[in-house]
C-alpha cells in the first residue's frame, strides 16, 4: 500500500557489501526516501564513487553526520560494531533500528532497547509490532527456512547441513580466502561445527520445538563465486515425500518470500532476489531439504527491508519484488 508520507531512512556502515545493497533497494522503493548514508571514511564523497553501479542513480554523499529526523536506521556495520554505536549514538527514541550484524540475536538489550529476531516466516506478527529487530545471519536464514517447517510440528532430529556461501559472504575488506587469485577454482571449508550462526539456530528451533535437544552438524564451506547460498540439510524422518512437500507448503502458504519447488533447483534462480527457495528429496529413511537464497538480500539488506515493511505497515514485499538475472 502506498504511503502518503515517505518514511525517512538513515544507513549507518553504507560503505560494505550489505550497505550497498541497502541503497539499491531503498532508492527504488516506493514508500521511502534515503535521508543519509553514514561512513566516517568516505565522508564527503558520491554514494557511486565506493558504489560504481549507482553513477547516474543518485547524487547523495556519504556523510559523518547522523541525523535525528528519520523513522528507521538500518545498522550495515560489522560484528562487535553495532553494540558499540548503539552505545555511543543518540538516537531518538522514536527511530525504529534494524541490525543486520550479530550483535543483538540473542536476545541482547542495549541503553533500554531489546531487539526481536527478525525472521518474518517465523515471528512476523511480532516484527510488526517491533521498534528493534536483528536481522537473522546469512547461513542462518537458509538454514532455518529449510528447518522450520519440520520444527513447527515437532519432527526434528539430528540434522546435518552443509552449507556453501559465495565470497561476498566475507564482507568487503580484502583478506587471503577472499582474494581472487585464492578464491579462483578453488574450495575450503571454515569453522566446522563451530560457527557462529549455530547459536541463533537453535534458539529459533527450539522455540518452536521446545524439546529439541538433537545435534545441527554444520560444515560451511567457501564457494567459487560472489553470491549466493546452497544449502543441503538432512536427518531421519517417518514422513513421505509427498507428506513432507505438503507440511512445508502448507507452512510457507501466505510468506511472500519462501517458495517449495518440486523440480530440481539450481542457485541463479535466487541471485538478486529476495526468495529462498527450497526442495526436498526422501533417500531412504531420510529426508533430504535443499534451501537457497542470496546472502546479500533474503541473507541480509533484502530481509532487513522485508522487516522494515512488516514494522512499518507497509506491503511486505515492497521495493522487493526483484528478478533473478538467470542467465
Amino acid at each position: 500500500m502506498a504511503q502518503e508520507k515517505k518514511i525517512k531512512a538513515g544507513i549507518v556502515g553504507g560503505a560494505g557489501y550489505t550497505g550497498g545493497e541497502m541503497i539499491r533497494i531503498l532508492l527504488n522503493h516506493p514508500d521511502v526516501t534515503v535521508s543519509f548514508v553514514h561512513s566516517r571514511s568516505n565522508a564527503g564523497n558520491p554514494l557511486y564513487a565506493v558504489h560504481a553501479d549507482l553513477l547516474g542513480e543518485t547524487d547523495l554523499l556519504f556523510t559523518g553526520e547522523l541525523s535525528n529526523d528519520v523513522d528507521v536506521v538500518f545498522l550495515c556495520l560489522g560484528h562487535g560494531e553495532s553494540v558499540k554505536f548503539m552505545e555511543s549514538a543518540d538516537l531518538a527514541a522514536h527511530i525504529k533500528v534494524i541490525d543486520l550484524s550479530q550483535d543483538f540475536r540473542l536476545g541482547e538489550m542495549v541503553k533500554g532497547r531489546t531487539f526481536v529476531y527478525g525472521l518474518p516466516e517465523m515471528q512476523r506478527d511480532v516484527i510488526r509490532t517491533a521498534q528493534n529487530v536483528a536481522n537473522p545471519g546469512c547461513f542462518a536464514t537458509a538454514i532455518q527456512l529449510g528447518l522450520l517447517p519440520l520444527a513447527a510440528n515437532g519432527l526434528l532430529t539430528d540434522v546435518h547441513t552443509t552449507g556453501i556461501t559465495g565470497s561476498t559472504g566475507a564482507g568487503q575488506k580484502l583478506q587471503s580466502t577472499s582474494h581472487f587469485t585464492w578464491r579462483a577454482n578453488n574450495i575450503s571449508t571454515y569453522k566446522v561445527l563451530d560457527h557462529q550462526h549455530l547459536r541463533e539456530i537453535r534458539r529459533s528451533l527450539q522455540q518452536l520445538q521446545p524439546g529439541f535437544s538433537g545435534e545441527v552438524n554444520f560444515v560451511p564451506v567457501r564457494g567459487d563465486y560472489p553470491r549466493g547460498i546452497w544449502i543441503t540439510s538432512y536427518l531421519k524422518s517417518d514422513l513421505s515425500l509427498a507428506d513432507a512437500v505438503k507440511l512445508y507448503k502448507d507452512y510457507y502458504d501466505g510468506h511472500p518470500f519462501t517458495h517449495v519447488s518440486e523440480k530440481q533447483i539450481d542457485l541463479k534462480q535466487v541471485v538478486n532476489t529476495n526468495k529462498c527457495i527450497i526442495q526436498l528429496e526422501k533417500i531412504g529413511d531420510r529426508l533430504v531439504i535443499h534451501s537457497i537464497e542470496d546472502n546479500l538480500l533474503k541473507g541480509a539488506s533484502g530481509q532487513a527491508v522485508q522487516n522494515m515493511n512488516l514494522m512499518c505497515g507497509l506491503d511486505e514485499t515492497a521495493g522487493l519484488k526483484l528478478k533473478s538475472i538467470v542467465f
